[in-house]
Order: C-alpha cells, then structure tokens, then sequence
C-alpha cells in the first residue's frame, strides 16, 4: 500500500484496505495500487471503476505535497543491511541523485538480521507509506518477499547475494568478465602464479569472480592451483590474514588478486609485514574502487565497479516497476572497469614464475 493509499480514509471507522477495493471493482490489487497513485497505464474506464469502489466503500481521496509544488512527494525504501563503508554509501548516493530528479525522496530502512527477525518485509520496508523499494540484501531473498511483490509493491535488488526468483528485476554489475580482465591484466605483465582472495561465503558476485579469474588461466594456457586460492570476510583483516597464508607457501605468488579493496588493503599489510615491495615483489589488484583504494599506499590497482550506477539504475528500474512498463530482463548488468595505478608490475624475476 502506498502512501497515497495511507490517506484514503474510511467514513465509517473501519479499516478497508486497497484488498477490498480490488475485490468491489473486480480488478487486481496492483491495479488499485497504479489507479491510487496517478499511474498513465490504466485505462479511463478502469480507473473510473476503482474509484467508484473507493467511495462506495467510504475512501477520501487526499494528497500531500511536498509544500512547494502541491504535488505529492514520492517515498522510496532503501534495505541496506548498515549503512556504512564506501560501497553502500556510493550506492545510495546514486539513488539519492537518481530520486532528485524525479522529485523523490528515499528511506532508509533497515535490513541486517536483526531487523529481519523484527517482523514481515512489509513491516520493514514501511509499505503503505513507501511506494517501492531497493534492496541491498546481506544474505539470502526474504522469504516474504515474493508476497510482497504479488501484493503489487514494486521491488528491485540491487548486486545480490544469492540467486533471485523469476520475476524480481536486479542490478549488479558484470562480476565474472571484470574479474578475467584483471586477471588477464595480471597475465600480460607477466604473472603466472597469481594468488586469490575470494569472500567467504555464497555471495553470488563472489563466485562469478572467481569463475572470472578461472577462466583467465585456463584461456592462457595456465593451471588453476588450489593452494592458491583463499578465503577472508571481506575485511582488511582479512585479507591480512589470507596473505599472510599466500606469502608463508614455499611457491608463493608473484601477484594477488583480491575480490574487494579492504582485502587488497590487507595484501599490502602483509607484505609490508614480510619486507616485501609492492609492486616489486608483489603485485595487487583489488575490486570496487572505493576510496580507500586509491589513498592506501601505494594506490591500488583495482576493478573499478559503477556502485553509483547501480544505484542510479536501481532506481531506473523501479520507476518502470512503478509506470507499468514492461521489462525486457529482470537482471541488468553494468560494465566495469579496470584502474591501473601502483599496486602493479611486472614480476622482478623468474624466480617464482612456473
């Protein structure tokens, strides 16, 4: 239910809901929902319909503007598990901007497992005052979710975690390609025992990483090495950590390739922890292009992901959601790029080199 919706109000003190009006008017609720809130895609003879129903049953259409236009303002819900670190924030700077132009406002609302045991996603995500959402889920779909969406409440998840059901738009970005040409980058300088740190867990974006890099070897005719390969938390002590046990093996790398910048940052640390140079005995490469990456020292060598963007494009998408259009795909995917700064080079020697 939207905000919109919120405001009808029932003359005779009982609550009707946007259920009962779909039922009078023999229309789906979604329909109530597009009708309630001014959407182009109904036509004349429907929308007359709903809200006849609406009155018959003693709704009082009202609007609440914004105070300068007289329009009503939009609210949109952002599920974020915390709202901290460069990759939420970039995100939600993208969909603040994208809301701006379209005269709307966004809600953060919160998602970390806590508030996932407070109650329903309705509940949550403040539907009946909100007219939508973006999730940035930190672990599987809510179970809920696809009641919520059937209810006609217009959703979009942006880079998520596990696969999403049929139906449900997504943004996120082209993980698996980025990842093989920074592997690949690595390649050309000369590196063929390139260390791996992945992020522990199931993320999705994780996995399609890894086939990234994989596929990067086996197209150079390089063997995929096991030992070569780590897990962290996604932190820098993490990626402290997981360096650590890549530089301690008797064939340590020459180059490592972490999934995200605080790992690659946690590379860094070790290696300077092991009197090692980067990027003269060691080169890194890490994944996001947060800030971080490029004040660390030496600047990090990255995969640069539109994290505005997805924003930006969340928003895109939900909009369509919201006017009625038809999607194309339900998963989009934006293009990312590679940030060579001095985290790289070629390996010293062959020393270490198969």
């Amino acid at each position: 239910m939207s905000r919109r919706e919120r405001d009808l109000g029932n003359g005779s003190g009982g609550r009707v809901t946007i259920q009962d009006i779909a039922q009078q008017a023999g229309v789906s609720i979604a329909t109530v929902s597009r009708v309630l809130n001014d959407h182009p895609d109904v036509s004349a003879v429907t929308r007359d319909e709903v809200l006849r129903s609406a009155r018959e049953l003693g709704y009082s259409v009202t609007r609440r503007g914004d105070g300068r236009t007289g329009r009503r303002m939009q609210l949109i819900a952002l599920s974020v598990p915390e709202v901290r670190g460069d990759y939420v924030t970039a995100i939600i700077t993208g969909a603040v901007e994208a809301l701006r132009d379209r005269d709307a406002r966004l809600v953060i609302c919160p998602g970390d497992d806590a508030a996932m045991r407070d109650g329903p996603l309705s509940q949550r995500l403040l539907q009946g005052t909100t007219d939508g959402a973006l999730l940035i889920l930190n672990s599987e779909v809510p179970a809920d979710l696809q009641t919520l969406v059937s209810d006609g409440y217009p959703v979009v998840i942006i880079d998520p975690i596990t696969p999403v059901p049929n139906g449900i738009p997504a943004v996120a970005t082209t993980n698996w390609a980025s990842a093989k040409a920074a592997t690949e980058y690595l390649i050309g300088l000369g590196h063929t025992h390139i260390g791996l740190i992945a992020g522990r867990g199931e993320a999705r974006a994780s996995a399609d990483r890894v086939a990234g890099y994989q596929a990067a070897l086996l197209a150079a005719g390089l063997p995929i090495v096991p030992t070569l390969v780590r897990e962290a938390d996604w932190s820098i002590d993490g990626g402290l950590g997981a360096a650590h046990e890549l530089l301690a093996l008797p064939h340590r790398p020459t180059a490592i390739f972490a999934l995200n910048d605080a790992m690659a940052v946690g590379v860094v640390r070790a290696a300077r922890e092991r009197k090692l140079s980067v990027p003269h005995d060691l080169s890194i490469v890490g994944f996001d292009d947060v800030e971080l990456a490029s004040i660390t020292v030496p600047p990090l060598t990255t995969v640069r992901q539109p994290l505005q963007g997805l924003g930006r494009m969340g928003v895109d998408v939900l909009y369509r959601l919201l006017q009625g259009q038809h999607l194309d795909a339900t998963r989009i995917e934006l293009s990312a790029s590679l940030v060579v700064r001095e985290s790289t080079a070629p390996p010293a020697g062959t020393s270490f080199l198969t």
